[in-house]
């Protein structure tokens, strides 16, 4: 793999430390590392390892240089040939996203600090997966910033035991103890509260030395300054000294007897207990964040609250005092690192995770239409799973048609929605946008295409969307089609999109539907209840199709004469339809000699594919029945009349098309401009009969 780490600054502290341990770990298995940062005094380590380092200015938060660097890292991912932009920090972060967005590099991020809520933050679950040094962030992600759990990957932060594997020589009786502390001079490390209980221990070891390893960041000299000051007020001038910024803490702390952490806000670990316990001083911290994963109290340290500097005091003199506690301390502490908090240990795990990060492909299929159009996007879903074999799949649907894919092979998930009632206004629009945002998808695949679609795939930010450019929001898309060929079966059209993608359309991309087996059985018994049986020549015929399509109906006394011929040659006929359809049964019913088998209204949608299943031939206008039946494999004839078959014909094993074509037709109208209805009353019961005689021998 081909790795590219980014974090603000190489300088001296727990994350660039761990950056640079890790990029020499992935040279080291043979993978290509890279870091990018604004420079630093571990540089140096860096390229003595033989890794590439990049100097940009992503430590900046100017707005302007933000940008600048998007279109200097994307240049740089291009060339690197980078898989992965692992981002540290949440100003890097920001630009290693957008620079992400026109590569094919993966986008991750590892949340270091307990940051505030607030917008500048959230772009740290913006990656698909997200990395945790501890779970107290890991809940604070999903807590404040509503990352999904099951995106959150939890990696203790490490230490390489090599580095600080350093010889403590025995010091001798009457050697002042050392107390150290180590970090950055900021308040949030509590450094003043660990003067105040340093002052507490000098009253009981006056020769008790204090070191303070680290200094102010640059431009806020004022906080050593300002402890400077204190150290004199507590009467500590001759205890304390100020180490400053050290290359060589393994060493210093070998010659240490105890560090304390003193940090009042929570930790994202605390990797600098971790480097004492390596060395084998214990150690005192305050219970703060994920340092309580680290410190079991009692057992491998101690732990007391934050700002409590007599409690930190008190701790500090049981340790000094007691030697045999203190070597407990000691190698139990060493235990538990060695079992959890390996560089080894955390660097497999990174790998895995970005392992998992390049397989982990998240697309999401938009198709919010009728139950038909649903059906008709099943073959093109199959497809999809063929050619991403491991991506997870969501499709975003309509209340209604929830049913058609519930138990579909090819998809992970359903995002179902209600634009007729719940979901209705520009306000859940958004909201839905929102929450698809959440998935992190990769490819958005508009099978809809129409303006909503269109602005839903845009709002859910995938790196690749793709659809047809229609309305005013097809700009929206990042891979829109423009030249459209309308006149295509309706799967074959849908190719146009995924043909983007690499499919290739084949005749034997059939639809399919997967009724349950209680969905089966009813639908058995309600067949059984009505005379018809495994044994039974039955042919189903749809009464009608959709209340806005009266058009693309053929005659009701046309079916009651169907029925009646059939009924000669021991045929049964099994009608179909809605509840809608219920007056038009009773017309049926009325003009009929016979008694066909009238399940109008009484089946559900997968039970009414059970039903045409056990039909020798189904007959159906344009409509959803039609799919359905198509979907099943049933012999089907279909009617057309104001609609193309051309362009609405579902794909199918075995199909007779009916279709006369008068000069009006294909009109496209739901009521007949000549008033006759000739395309569809030119369609005989008879020319029927012989085309349904044929399918059955």
């Amino acid at each position: 793999m081909r790795i590219l780490q980014i974090l603000p600054e190489l300088n001296v502290g727990g994350v660039e430390t761990g950056t640079v341990d890790f990029a020499k770990y992935l040279r080291e298995k043979g993978h290509h590392a890279v870091v990018v940062s604004n420079g630093g005094p571990l540089v140096q380590e860096l390229t003595t390892a033989g890794i590439a380092h990049y100097v940009l200015p992503v430590h900046k938060k100017s707005i302007f240089t933000m940008l600048k660097c998007v279109k200097l890292l994307r240049d740089i991912i291009v060339t690197e040939k980078i898989d992965i932009v692992h981002a540290r920090s949440r100003v890097p972060a920001w630009i290693a996203f957008f620079a992400c967005r026109k590569t094919s590099a993966e986008f991750l991020t590892t949340c270091h600090g307990y940051y505030s809520k607030h917008f500048f933050s959230v772009i740290m679950g913006w990656s698909k997966l997200i990395i945790v040094p501890s779970q107290v962030i890991g809940r604070h992600m999903v807590d404040d910033f509503k990352v999904s759990a099951e995106n959150v990957r939890c990696i203790p932060r490490s230490v390489d035991l090599q580095r600080f594997n350093v010889t403590r020589q025995d010091k001798e009786t009457k050697a002042p103890p050392v107390i150290a502390i180590v970090g950055r001079i900021t308040p949030l490390k509590g450094h003043t509260y660990f003067l105040r209980a340093m002052a507490h221990v000098v009253r009981k070891m006056p020769y008790v030395k204090i070191w303070i390893i680290g200094d102010a960041p640059l431009g806020k000299e004022s906080n050593r300054e300002e402890l400077q000051v204190l150290v004199r007020r507590l009467g500590l001038s001759d205890s304390v000294e100020f180490l400053g910024t050290r290359q060589d803490v393994p060493q210093l702390l070998a010659k240490t007897d105890l560090l304390v952490m003193s940090s009042i806000v929570p930790e994202a670990f605390g990797r600098v207990i971790l480097e004492a316990q390596a060395v084998g001083v214990p150690v005192v911290a305050t219970s703060v964040g994920g340092v309580v994963e680290i410190i079991d109290h009692e057992k491998t340290g101690l732990l007391v609250l934050p700002k409590d500097s007599d409690a930190m005091a008190e701790a500090c003199l049981r340790i000094l005092s007691d030697k045999k506690f203190a070597k407990q301390l000691v190698v139990s502490a060493r235990q538990k690192l060695e079992t959890k908090f390996t560089l080894r240990h955390m660097a497999e795990s990174t790998i895995k995770v970005y392992e998992e990060l390049l397989k982990a492909m998240r697309i999401l299929v938009i198709k919010i239409s009728s139950v038909g159009d649903v059906i008709l996007i099943t073959a093109s879903l199959k497809a999809i799973r063929q050619q991403f074999p491991s991506a997870r799949i969501c499709v975003l649907v309509g209340e209604a048609s929830r049913r058609i894919l519930q138990r579909c092979p090819y998809v992970d998930e359903l995002i179902v929605v209600d634009f007729k009632n719940r979901d209705r206004g520009f306000k859940r629009l958004w909201q839905i946008g929102r929450k698809l945002l959440q998935y992190k998808f990769d490819k958005v695949i508009d099978l809809q295409n129409n303006n909503r679609s269109h602005l839903l795939a845009f709002l859910s930010f995938p790196k690749e969307s793709y659809g047809f450019k229609r309305g005013r929001f097809g700009f929206l898309l990042t891979n829109p089609i423009k030249a459209i060929n309308n006149n295509l079966p309706p799967v074959e059209h849908q190719y146009q999109i995924l043909g983007q993608m690499g499919m290739v359309y084949s005749k034997d991309n059939l639809l399919e539907l997967w009724p349950s087996e209680k969905e089966k059985k009813d639908a058995v018994r309600l067949l059984e209840s009505e005379w018809v049986s495994s044994n039974t020549i039955a042919v189903g015929v749809n009464i009608a199709a959709s209340g806005r399509w009266g058009t693309k109906n053929w005659p009701v006394e046309y079916i009651a004469r169907l029925c009646d011929i059939l009924a000669a040659k021991n045929i049964r006929v099994i009608v179909t339809g809605m509840d809608k359809d219920r007056a038009l049964a009773k017309q049926l019913t009325s003009l009929t000699k016979t008694k066909p088998a009238i399940l109008i209204g009484k089946t559900d949608l997968m039970e009414l594919a059970v039903v045409i299943k056990q039909c020798k031939v189904f007959i159906s206008p344009d409509s959803a029945p039609l799919h359905i039946a198509a979907a099943m494999k049933v012999p089907v004839i279909a009617l057309f009349g104001p609609t193309s078959s051309r362009r609405h014909m579902p794909p199918a094993k075995t199909t007779i098309v009916v279709e006369k074509k008068p000069t009006c037709a294909p009109c496209y109208s739901s009521t007949c401009k000549v008033k006759t209805h000739v395309c569809m009353r030119d369609i005989s019961p008879e020319e029927i009969a012989q085309h349904i005689y044929q399918l059955i021998n």
